[in-house]
This record gives C-alpha cells, structure tokens and sequence, in this order.
C-alpha cells in the first residue's frame, strides 16, 4: 500500500497562499463625496448669516480620486468676501492629511432700497425717499447699505439719480463733521476740562480721530464726539 506524505503536501501549498494579493483590507476605503459636500453648504450657510435675507446654496460634488476617509474635516475660505461664487478649502487633519477646493454658487435673497427721485448733495435722506426692492443681495455692488435705518436722516454726498442703490460712501452721518468746518475743542484732564475753538483740516464720523487748527494755529489731534466737538488728547 502506497502512502501519501501529506505534512508535504500542505507545506507545499504555503508559498503559492503567500505569494496570492489580499484584496480584503488592502485598499483604505476613499472620502464620501456626499460628506463634503453637506460640510461645504453648512460651512456657507452659516457665512451667510451676516447677510440680511434667506441663503441658499448648491454645491457642485466634487471629485474623489485618492482622497481617503477622513475623521477630522476642516474647511476654510481663501478670501473671506462672500460671492456668487465661492471655492471652499476642504483638507483633511487626520488620519491621512489631504486637501481639497470646492465650487459652490451662493445667492441671498432679500431686500435692498434705491432713490425713488433724484437727491442732491447736502439732502437729509428720508424713508419717503426710498423705494424697498427684492434680488439676490450678493449680485449688488459692494458697499450697498440694504438696512434702512443707515440710510435715514443721512447727509447725501453726492448727488443720486432715481432708481440708483445707496452705497455707503454717498452718504454722511449726521453728527459727523466735515473738513474746514469751525468747530469746537474740548480737552479734558484730572478735574478739569478746557474747551477751544479750531478748525477741522479733516473730516470723520463720531469716534474717529481727526485733526484741528486750534484758534492759536496749533495742530492738535482729537476725537469726533459730535457734528460740533472734538474732543482734544492730552
């Protein structure tokens, strides 16, 4: 009778098991698109918040090749300025550090306020001077003031046709001074106050410093307090 030696036979059979690839476990399983995707439309909806009216935001998936599952995701903005359209930075912190740029468009859709007749320089602004409009917020000029109460009882710069959008740098605070402006100085120390007259050889908004030609010809550095005094540093 023949006899098989078979503690040969399966030792002969190991280095064909070792020299096989293992696919189970091998490859690190790759980031789920979908998860970016949700990170990104939280991220610029929360960034949206500071804008006065209802955000919406459509990602655009990206695309995955060898980015593998992340447990720590970070996302963060090259250039903070919320636009129409927005490419967000996605990068992985842990396990395996990764980075990521992802399109999304943005709109805010709310209301802004135009001049319903024209304003010359110098007008005091009133509600009964604006018209209420509705649009996507982000597509309107930068400076835009879209909060009413910013723009009554402000002085006009400049003149403003009908139908023209209200930007910041048109308008003048009331209790603001202008340059060349006689004003008066008040310099304040411990138990006293001294007051001046001068003249602004700048204009500003109340706390913003500007500087004064003193009835002496001093120049002397001071703050806005109101659209008459300056209060002077000592």
């Amino acid at each position: 009778m023949r006899h098989m030696n078979l503690p040969a036979v399966v030792f002969a059979a190991v280095p064909l098991l070792a020299g096989m690839p293992l696919k189970v476990g091998a490859q690190a399983a790759l980031q789920s698109p979908e998860i970016i995707t949700a990170e990104v439309e939280d991220f610029l909806l929360a960034q949206a918040q500071n804008v006065p009216g209802t955000p919406s935001v459509v990602v655009t998936p990206p695309r995955i090749t060898n980015q593998a599952a992340c447990d720590h995701l970070e996302t963060f903005l090259t250039n903070p300025q919320l636009r129409s359209r927005m490419t967000v930075g996605v990068r992985c912190l842990a396990p395996q550090p990764w980075t990521l740029h992802v399109q999304a468009g943005v709109s805010v859709q709310g209301y802004f306020y135009v001049t319903n007749r024209r304003i010359d320089a110098g007008e005091v602004l009133s509600m009964d001077d604006l018209a209420a409009r509705e649009g996507d917020l982000l597509r309107l000029p930068r400076g835009v003031v879209m909060d009413p109460s910013q723009i009554v009882g402000y002085i006009a710069e400049q003149r403003m046709n009908a139908g023209t959008t209200v930007r910041s740098n048109a308008l003048r605070d009331p209790d603001s001074i202008v340059r060349g402006q006689p004003v008066r100085t008040e310099a304040r120390g411990l138990g006293f106050v001294a007051t001046g007259e001068g003249v602004a050889l700048e204009g500003g908004a109340p706390g913003s410093m500007i500087q004064v030609r003193t009835s002496s010809g001093q120049v002397v550095s001071g703050t806005v307090v109101n659209n008459t005094t300056v209060r002077v540093m000592m």
